[in-house]
């Protein structure tokens, strides 16, 4: 009898327990993306994971897919918005061929500095008004990860100004203001997938690609371009992204816990690819020192230079003001000027 009692006793202290603990979905969740797994995005995306799987005690486990396992960024956009992929990390520049009110993040030469960039950002409001266009396309956004400033290189000629692009064929990424942008600089812009590059450049194809020059590096492309210039025309910015189902099935627990982890990929992120410039993979040259030793010259725009490719592209500025909207850009464009002042 006395057995059976405290049977009865455990066995409510244990139901209690259960009715008070935290009620947290135990799910194992996919994350792709197409960086290398030394770059700043994968080892972001990596303490991604492990800040979420640490903080919900371990019910929720997410594992990365570099290097394009799960497929390009088109795909792994159009797999998160369809369920059969739960989230993954893509770049702004493709998003806008679901979301075009996110051309906002690639008007070309925005930012006037690093720091500008960052802060507008961080920015709590700035997040707010580009993930709230998300969920209209099923899917939802709870950080960034970023791919650097991106500069161009080319075989013909140092580029100092806007007319030294004139006829030049350069490989863009795969988005309409990219293009857009190097037309209306004078430039013959093409968007070859990203693996052809090295060889459309060894055999005459293209003679210039825009990619940050850490990219251009690890490619090989300053194998064939000796000419770099640091334009820092537009931030590879990438929003990361879940599938709204998989989003809804998130106790409002998880849900903070997840955009805590978007913070703490972004600053990962960002660490990581300062100390690459810094020290190359599978080197012990920073960039500068890669740079001096295999003759790549490199040129660094004065203040006025740069301006003078801002204004060249006011007409790529006009045309999107029209598809992102007026509240919006106005909004942004405010927002670098406010923290551009600080």
């Amino acid at each position: 009898m006395k057995c059976r009692l405290l049977s009865l006793l455990i066995g409510g202290f244990l139901l209690a327990a259960l009715i008070t603990a935290p009620s947290y979905a135990a799910m194992t969740m996919k994350f792709g993306h197409v960086a290398p797994p030394f770059h700043g995005q994968s080892k972001g995306a990596e303490a991604f994971a492990n800040y979420v799987k640490t903080q919900t005690n371990g019910a929720i486990e997410i594992k990365t897919f570099p290097l394009g396992q799960l497929g390009g960024e088109v795909s792994l956009a159009e797999q998160v918005q369809s369920g059969t992929l739960e989230m993954a990390t893509i770049s702004t520049a493709v998003l806008q061929n679901f979301v075009p009110q996110l051309a906002i993040m690639d008007l070309p030469f925005v930012y006037p500095d690093r720091k500008t960039a960052y802060a507008v950002l961080d920015d709590s409001e700035v997040q707010k008004k580009i993930f709230d266009l998300l969920p209209a396309k099923g899917i939802v956004g709870v950080g960034w990860t970023e791919n650097e400033f991106r500069d161009i290189t080319n075989s013909k000629q140092e580029i100092r100004k806007p007319a030294d692009l004139k006829g030049l064929k350069i490989r863009v990424m795969s988005s309409p203001i990219y293009i857009d942008t190097f037309k209306e600089l004078g430039a013959s812009p093409t968007d070859l997938p990203f693996p052809e590059i090295y060889s459309a450049l060894q055999n005459g194809t293209i003679d210039a690609q825009e990619n940050p020059l850490l990219t251009s590096i690890l490619i090989k492309a300053t194998e064939i371009n000796k000419f770099v210039t640091l334009t820092q025309h537009m931030l590879t910015e990438c929003i990361i992204i879940v599938n709204q189902d998989v989003w809804n099935k998130l106790t409002p627990d998880q849900k903070k816990i997840f955009y805590e982890a978007g913070v703490e990929c972004i600053q990962v992120n960002r660490q990581v690819n300062i100390d690459l410039t810094k020290k190359l993979p599978r080197s012990d040259l920073s960039i500068e020192e890669y740079c001096k030793k295999n003759e790549v010259k490199v040129v660094e725009l004065t203040g006025p230079e740069r301006q003078a490719f801002k204004t060249a592209v006011v007409g790529v500025w006009d045309k999107y003001k029209g598809i992102i909207g007026k509240d919006l850009f106005d909004f942004f464009i405010g927002k670098v000027a406010s923290h551009s002042q600080k």
